[in-house]
């Protein structure tokens, strides 16, 4: 039994993180395009008919974007608190809408999908972990402070989108203004690299197959900087970075380290 793990898109412009297993699957935000979500999905080989739910982490734009549609298009239910649902302003059908409670487990098949209360500067931000058969995948993105509910979610995970948002020097020395800069690293932004890297040296599991570093800035990170960082206190775990520009791979998670679990271009069937 596995997980199967991907990043559609990871970023500033656009969140959307599809986990599931051979049967049913889910996806953490819909921050993209419907049109943008269905091209990516394909070319994974991906079916998203077995999406059986939407989770929303919160009510940025670039987390629920393209969830009006995607809900309409296929029926999908969305699962969002009622205060996120009010500031989204989102249209949505009301037998379409689920709302969950923090650390409340909430069953779609065989996934258990539990979500925890964070630190953002959004009205009610959760993030969440998936589990089936024993294994679990973290979504840990926007997320301003590391804190001990992180942390003690963090360490359960087989799996885990991490978010390393920003270089801190970088972030000092770039062009945002001075009021944006403080948004970020004031503990109700984004997660640095050195913020991220502690949680993972030092909470990460024995069993952490694989690291998939998320939700880097544009403007103020660097995709191979960040990576060579982290690659540097891997051990066993592979460390991905997922990208703001396109999907990652499709990977297998299934608990073991040591052999490799990376697919590409498998049959629909499989998912």
């Amino acid at each position: 039994m596995a997980l199967f793990a991907a990043s559609l898109n990871s970023g500033s412009n656009g969140n959307c993180y599809y986990i599931g297993n051979e049967h049913e699957a889910v996806f953490i935000d819909a921050g993209i395009s419907c049109r943008e979500t269905e091209k990516r999905m394909k070319r994974l080989g991906l079916n998203i008919q077995k999406v059986k739910a939407v989770f929303i982490s919160h009510e940025h734009s670039d987390h629920i974007r393209g969830v009006p549609v995607l809900t309409k298009k296929y029926g999908i239910p969305v699962y969002i608190t009622p205060l996120t649902h009010q500031q989204g302003r989102l249209d949505l059908e009301g037998h379409k809408v689920r709302s969950f409670d923090a650390d409340k487990p909430i069953y779609i098949g065989g996934l258990c999908i539990t979500p925890f209360s964070k630190r953002h500067d959004a009205c009610e931000p959760h993030s969440f972990t998936v589990s089936f058969d024993g294994i679990t995948i973290g979504i840990f993105t926007d997320i301003g402070y590391p804190c001990k509910n992180l942390t003690a979610y963090f360490s359960k995970c087989h799996a885990a989108f991490l978010e390393a948002n920003y270089d801190e020097e970088m972030l000092e020395k770039g062009r945002y203004p001075y009021y944006l800069k403080n948004r970020i690293r004031g503990g109700l932004g984004h997660l640095s690299n050195s913020q991220a890297l502690e949680v993972f040296t030092s909470y990460k599991s024995a069993f952490l197959s694989h690291l998939f570093l998320s939700h880097l800035s544009k403007d103020n990170n660097c995709p191979n900087l960040v990576s060579e960082l982290f690659k540097q206190h891997a051990g066993n775990t592979e460390v991905i970075v997922a990208s703001r520009f396109e999907e990652t791979a499709v990977y297998c998670i299934n608990g073991l380290i040591q052999q490799p679990l990376e697919y590409r271009g498998v049959q629909a069937a499989l998912f």
